[in-house]
């Protein structure tokens, strides 16, 4: 959903109070921008009051043209755009970005399971499970990180229980979601009363990819423990994000997405290129995408920290050998790696999973505006 900004604001304000940039803008703001004593809590209720109001005027004004909107669907931040839906009598669906893996935790989180979380999510009892239904067991670092005991984004888990709470008003919830049949078999089923519907000049495979987002920050250390490991392993490397970083005679200019060292979050991409991945999770729904790719798909390797939080050289070489060198281990990644790229691509094409799932959810749009 797009929405065009206020006609007081300035394109070049740096207050959150924005509309399609402002998705974007939110976080960074937040994590980067803001200060002890800002008011995140007006921000947000402020860009849900004007974002219903642009969007009941752009729904009126297509109305009147003789457009009506048919469909309405809407991410995380958004929620409230299935409120304004409602009150019109127009279909909505969630667009959820993430795993289907994390959908299942946040829902049972706020549907019963989070004292049970809590109480297994000892972040010093490394080896203790939490079982969900539906999933397989799940570690602490498992967990997206504002379900953990050490979350400060607090605002981040409020946005989840507003999305989860939307969801349950609906008398017939429909769900996007960023997967396929085939990868995420067991979460698309966990469930029932909802439906998700899944919908991304060198030798081949030499060159190590690196990528943190346009959101995450790294510490002065961290990144001088990235860069050194990338020089020391030998390979040629491209490091892309947001702002540009000098380290002694590397020139690292950080933003495209994640194919090989990644926080997690772009998981579609290295599935249709067929590239093995090194997790780095750092926050939200990361760690759970790490187990994914280490644990149950196998695609990659998932970095281990220090004590102090930090993912040393020698660890970062280490994966990156797992992933990119020889042996048998490396020759099994790399297999896997090609059967969920065949897979991905056959859910995409004509008849795919994807395919024939979008068009059931098209169907069934145009069914409910006859």
């Amino acid at each position: 959903m797009s929405l065009s900004s206020p006609p007081s604001q300035s394109p070049h304000d740096e207050s959150p109070c924005r509309s399609r940039p402002f998705i974007f803008n939110l976080f960074r703001w937040i994590r980067r921008r803001r200060k002890p004593g800002d008011d995140l809590g007006h921000y947000l209720s402020e860009f849900k009051r004007r974002g219903k109001e642009a969007l009941f005027d752009f729904i009126i004004s297509n109305e009147n043209k003789g457009k009506p909107i048919t469909c309405i669907i809407y991410s995380l931040l958004v929620s409230w755009a299935a409120e304004v839906a409602r009150k019109h009598h127009i279909p909505s669906a969630v667009l959820w970005t993430q795993a289907a893996t994390v959908f299942d935790i946040y829902y049972f989180y706020f549907n019963g399971y989070e004292s049970a979380i809590k109480d297994q999510a000892d972040e010093s009892e490394s080896k203790r499970l939490i079982k969900l239904p539906g999933l397989q067991p799940l570690a602490t670092r498992d967990l997206p990180s504002f379900v953990t005991a050490s979350n400060v984004h607090h605002w981040g888990l409020s946005l989840y229980q507003e999305q989860m709470e939307v969801i349950a008003e609906e008398p017939n919830a429909k769900i996007l979601v960023n997967t396929f049949d085939a990868m995420e078999p067991e979460a698309l089923r966990a469930i029932e009363k909802f439906k998700m519907i899944t919908i991304d000049s060198k030798q081949k495979s030499s060159v190590v990819y690196v990528s943190f987002g346009s959101v995450a920050e790294l510490a002065k250390q961290q990144v001088e423990e990235i860069a050194r490991a990338l020089i020391a392993s030998g390979r040629p490397f491209l490091w892309v994000s947001h702002g540009v970083h000098k380290w002694k005679c590397c020139l690292i200019r950080l933003w495209v997405a994640s194919c090989r060292i990644a926080g997690g979050t772009r998981r579609w991409r290295a599935w249709f290129g067929g590239v093995p991945v090194v997790a780095f999770p750092l926050w939200t729904d990361q760690a759970t995408n790490a187990m994914l790719i280490e644990d149950v798909w196998q695609t990659g390797v998932r970095v281990s920290a220090n004590e102090e939080g930090i993912v040393e050289r020698s660890e970062i070489v280490r994966c990156l050998d797992l992933t990119m060198g020889d042996g048998e281990e490396v020759e099994e990644v790399k297999k896997n790696v090609e059967k969920w790229k065949e897979l991905a691509r056959e859910a995409a094409m004509d008849g795919g999973s994807l395919d024939m799932n979008l068009k059931t959810f098209v169907d069934d749009v145009a069914q409910g505006c006859k």
